[in-house]
């Protein structure tokens, strides 16, 4: 099975600002400072999730987190342009 073939959750853990300015489409938006307080509503989305921000740092901080909190299926796609070329 490639990437390609599942259909992920996309999150934005970019602002609210930097998400208004412009998204992948469909991507929910859960700033990375928020993400903890988020958690239950992580639990109950599509698997995998797939978590992106401008550059990928913000991301990957996001993917540990999530994995700490037993959410294992969660991949950094890295930046929009990057996810949108691996996972859409």
């Amino acid at each position: 099975m490639t990437q390609k073939s599942a259909i992920p959750t996309i999150v934005d853990v970019r602002t609210n600002d930097e998400y208004l300015q412009a998204h992948v489409k469909d991507a929910i938006n859960i700033p990375l400072d928020q993400v903890c307080q988020r958690l239950p509503e992580f639990r109950r989305m599509s698997l995998p999730i797939v978590v992106y921000c401008r550059t990928g740092n913000r991301s990957e901080i996001a993917v540990r987190l999530l994995k700490q909190n037993g959410i294992e299926n969660a991949i950094n796609g890295g930046s929009m342009d990057e996810i949108e070329n691996k996972f859409l």
